[in-house]
């Protein structure tokens, strides 16, 4: 079981590694940037809105689109709507597709939900016309229904002051502040949308920084490169072969071919699988981490990214492991990938251990995420042992992700509270290094900045 929960300890210790909807990617119109990043996150639409943004939508996309609205709405638990209303025209029209939406919101009893479709979402700022019409009766494009939707959801929460709240502090000091998001590296928990309150400090900020420039193409290639073999040898050749053929097996079912496979080090194939594990139903169909919906939402707005680490850093944290860790950290990731099917020819023992291992992985998270969504500092601070495993920790990689990185994060907040002038930033990682005592918050404190966590809305 140790092992199972050791392994969970990155999600809120290392940044993640994939960059997801940086401005730059695609010729959307400037206006719509600034939203991508929530519709996105919750699973409005996907990567189509750049390949299709500017053709009409199609019923089935509306389709799609409307249920996920329902979704995010439903989880608001609203009282039901007691006026039944009338039926209404639903085609891909502009006015069609308000309706669609509007439908969605009308099964509940939001304040003013039964004035017209057109009157209610024009209120709510959905929908805004050119001056003289709403242009109705045109047809609708991909990227106007999308807007259209992530408004109505977004307002809809705002009025309800619901939303995720993050594990959030603010520091102060020589006139400068600075937001300590801690974050877990994951998506999970019907995590989306953030509350506004967390929204507006994102896109408020003159600097936003996490673990990684996401944003870094360089970085990135220099990663993915460290994860594979370039000496001639393959993964067949560090570790058995009964793991091998495990592995192998494992990604042809995620479409990966064996040839593919072999390529990787044990240790990035771990943290797929890892990162695979802890998504559960609730994980949006775009799987987009906190780190990496921060990092889209302040780039779409302009905001400049910065890097503490960068990403042959981190990369180096697993290249030092030594084979045996590896080869252990991958048969323990794709285990808990696999689940119980991974039980085989265990014995009964052995599988009742196993089964309560993965419980009590799945509850764990299950946990923090709550309390990452709910700004449950303390309860996050009492559930995730950090200090304890700091003062007694054996495991390899867990001494390195501990190991002189909460120093320098805490390093570089202090640089930034430094600077001459009145500025306000962001800083993003691991909720991991924020807690305990060597941790970023208290290190902070230690040096005579004033940190407190932000008071909930």
């Amino acid at each position: 079981m140790k092992k199972f929960f050791a392994l969970l300890l990155a999600l809120g210790l290392l940044g993640s590694a994939v960059p997801v909807m940086a401005a730059e990617e695609a010729p959307l119109p400037a206006w719509a940037y600034a939203q991508i990043a929530d519709g996105y996150s919750m699973g409005l639409f996907g990567n189509e809105i750049y390949t299709e943004h500017s053709s009409v939508i199609t019923q089935d996309q509306l389709d799609a689109l409307t249920e996920q609205v329902a979704g995010k709405l439903a989880l608001l638990n609203m009282p039901a709507n007691p006026e039944k209303g009338e039926a209404l025209v639903i085609d891909t029209t502009r006015g069609g597709v308000l309706n669609a939406l509007y439908q969605e919101a009308a099964a509940y009893d939001f304040p003013n939900i039964n004035t017209d479709p057109v009157s209610y979402m024009t209120s709510l700022g959905a929908v805004c016309g050119n001056g003289s019409s709403l242009m109705l009766d045109r047809p609708c494009t991909l990227l106007e229904a999308a807007i259209f939707a992530n408004r109505l959801v977004l307002e809809l929460y705002d009025g309800q002051n619901a939303g995720s709240l993050g594990l959030l502090w603010k520091a102060e000091g020589s006139g400068n502040t600075l937001y300590l998001l801690g974050s877990i590296h994951t998506d999970r928990g019907n995590l989306y949308p953030f509350h506004k309150q967390l929204r507006d400090i994102i896109t408020s900020a003159e600097l936003a920084a996490f673990e990684l420039d996401f944003n870094s193409q360089e970085g990135i290639e220099e990663f993915s490169a460290m994860q594979m073999y370039s000496d001639g040898t393959t993964l067949k050749d560090h570790i058995s072969a009964e793991l091998y053929q495990e592995v192998v097996d494992a990604m042809a079912l995620l479409g990966m071919p064996e040839e593919q496979t072999a390529m990787f080090k044990p240790w990035a194939l771990a943290n797929s699988f890892t990162a695979l594990s802890v998504q559960d139903e609730t994980t949006s169909e775009n799987a987009m981490a906190i780190d990496l919906y921060v990092n889209a939402k302040a780039s779409n707005v302009g905001i400049p990214v910065e890097g503490i680490e960068t990403y042959a850093f981190q990369g180096s944290i697993f290249e030092g492991l030594s084979e045996e860790y590896q080869e252990n950290y991958l048969a323990v990731t794709l285990a808990s990938f696999q689940g119980m099917d991974a039980a085989g020819d265990l014995s009964e023992e052995e599988k009742a251990e196993l089964e309560a291992a993965l419980k009590e992985q799945d509850a764990a998270i299950g946990r923090w995420m709550d309390q990452w969504k709910t700004r449950d500092i303390e309860g996050f601070a009492n559930d995730y042992p950090k200090d304890d495993l700091q003062a007694n920790t054996t495991d390899e990689l867990n001494s390195k992700l501990f190991e002189g990185r909460d120093p320098n994060m805490a390093a570089w907040a202090d640089r930034f509270l430094q600077q001459e002038g009145s500025h306000t930033g962001l800083m993003t990682v691991g909720a991991g290094h924020m807690i305990g005592k060597t941790g970023v918050v208290q290190r902070l404190r230690d040096m005579g900045y004033t940190v407190e966590a932000v008071p909930l809305p």
